[in-house]
């Protein structure tokens, strides 16, 4: 499925895209959308098959209580 970026704020009855945004769309409407003005299409940068890596943890959980008296 193609992806574009869109470059201008598009809203529709279920569906909202900001500018920046990329999003998946099937090859017509990409075909149509990815003019240069509205939209552009999004080349594949990952190699198939790669995978992303894990997110270091942050050592989150609860934080310590202050003092108060």
């Amino acid at each position: 499925m193609p992806r574009i970026r869109v470059f201008q704020s598009v809203g529709g009855v279920d569906f909202s895209w900001a500018p920046g945004e990329e999003v998946d769309v099937d090859a017509a409407t990409a075909k149509a959308w990815a003019d240069g003005e509205r939209a552009e299409l999004v080349e594949d940068t990952v190699p198939a098959g790669a995978e992303k890596t894990a997110a270091r943890s942050r050592g989150g959980g609860r934080a310590r209580r202050t003092e108060t008296r």
